[in-house]
């Protein structure tokens, strides 16, 4: 599953697995062994029996016996941490119920509030060339500068935030980035306890459950990583839905909200996750066993394509399995649809006349065994004057800082005067928008 061969057509990998029965083995990275479940109801009974099926991955049998080396690819994505991801019990209900509450904090007002400048921001940035990347410039940008906002960052924390969730996620330096992550988010920590606002963060600290420091370090990293990459690719992956010759695309007047839910079920963001391991072998028919203690990992995108769910599929009714389910269900999932819609609706209503800037069939996806997504998104349309934030600006009564610029916002981060260190795209925007 980590080869060019699966990234350019997973389901022919989930529909031979399917011949053998709902679920089947695979290698995750070289040298890394695991069971997919693609059966749409076999995957329901694992997701749902937290008694047999465990994600505390400290129980990952190969990697405590040092079959599998701390550096592996898959290590990162597998490896414990004191989240709501990887825990079960008593300490997963204490730690999630933190989360959930403060996620409810949010609403749909805010969030489109909040995405709509952001999205004006990164449209003025590429709108008068022609031509962009609207994953690299657009979907992946959008969700690291709206978690900024949410999470109450100050211009600093934020470019350092920015910058290494894109390093993690790009694969570079990630010792650094991983580092400098962890720094900045005890940074943002210390001055949300000093300062609490009406944010995220602030939420979770003053929560009764009482999350110490470090729990909460682990909690926004991973609500940034459980946000900001499959943000990314569903955003992406539907605007390619709209922007694609098939499947009934824009031209065929399907919705925004259609494509949404059609890459949901059909390119799934988060395609393969959800690490489980059984407390004991467990037999999934036609001689597949998953051994006590071997990762178990649901494939989201091979159990919607069940054969079963053809009715459901066509019909647009019915729970797709995007958003997982059970105890470790996606907390998020209305925040992060409306923050897909709002910036889908944004880019096309910016540039009506968008198409695709390179054919279909020579698009790419990026190799992994986790996610469904795109290299790039090449397109191009109509060139159109930068003009949205000045424009936004207007329509809320917004004033710009004294001295930043009057909603012709810089194309590149500027040097700033904290010893010459160039601003971020956060430290940019800020310096527009008093947010």
């Amino acid at each position: 599953m980590h080869d060019a061969n699966f990234a350019a057509d997973p389901q022919a990998v989930y529909e031979q697995l399917r011949e053998q029965g709902p679920a089947g083995p695979v290698e995750l990275a070289p040298g890394v062994d695991a069971t997919l479940v693609v059966g749409y109801e076999t995957a329901l009974r694992v997701l749902q029996n937290p008694s047999r099926f465990v994600r505390d991955s400290r129980h990952w049998r190969a990697l405590n016996e040092g079959r599998i080396a701390p550096d592996s690819p898959a290590v990162p994505m597998l490896g414990y941490r004191p989240n709501c991801l990887f825990t079960d019990g008593a300490t997963h209900l204490r730690l999630r119920k933190a989360v959930t509450d403060s996620l409810a904090k949010l609403n749909i007002t805010r969030i489109r509030r909040d995405v709509e400048p952001i999205a004006d921001y990164l449209i003025d940035q590429f709108s008068e060339r022609g031509r962009a990347d609207l994953l690299a410039e657009y979907a992946k940008l959008l969700p690291l500068l709206l978690f900024n906002k949410l999470f109450g960052c100050p211009a600093g924390i934020g470019d350092t935030l920015t910058a290494s969730m894109s390093a993690i996620f790009d694969g570079k330096d990630p010792v650094r980035a991983n580092a400098e992550l962890d720094a900045c988010l005890m940074q943002l920590i210390a001055l949300k306890r000093r300062e609490p606002a009406d944010d995220v963060t602030s939420w979770l600290i003053q929560h009764p459950v009482g999350l110490t420091d470090e729990e909460l370090k682990h909690q926004l990293v991973m609500l940034m990583g459980a946000g900001v990459e499959p943000e990314r690719n569903l955003i992406g992956n539907a605007l390619l839905q709209l922007l694609s010759g098939a499947n009934g695309g824009r031209g065929a007047g399907m919705m925004v909200e259609e494509a949404v839910d059609h890459v949901l079920w059909h390119q799934t963001p988060i395609a393969n996750y959800a690490a489980h391991y059984p407390v004991q072998d467990v037999d999934f028919g036609n001689g597949v066993v998953a051994e006590a203690g071997s990762p178990v990992l649901i494939s989201f995108a091979g159990a919607n394509s069940d054969p079963a769910l053809s009715e459901a599929r066509r019909s647009g009714r019915g729970a797709h399995l995007a958003w997982g389910a059970g105890s470790h269900a996606c907390p998020a999932k209305d925040p992060a649809h409306v923050i897909a819609v709002t910036a889908i609706e944004k880019i096309l209503n910016a540039l009506p006349d968008l198409v695709l800037g390179i054919p279909e069939e020579e698009l790419q996806w990026r190799p992994g065994p986790f996610h469904r997504a795109l290299v790039s998104l090449p397109v191009a349309y109509s060139p159109t004057p930068a003009t949205r934030v000045a424009a936004a600006l207007q329509s809320r009564g917004v004033v710009p800082q004294q001295g930043a610029p009057s909603g012709h916002p810089q194309h590149t981060p500027q040097p700033s005067s904290e010893g010459g260190r160039r601003k971020g795209f956060w430290s940019s925007f800020l310096d527009i928008f008093r947010v």
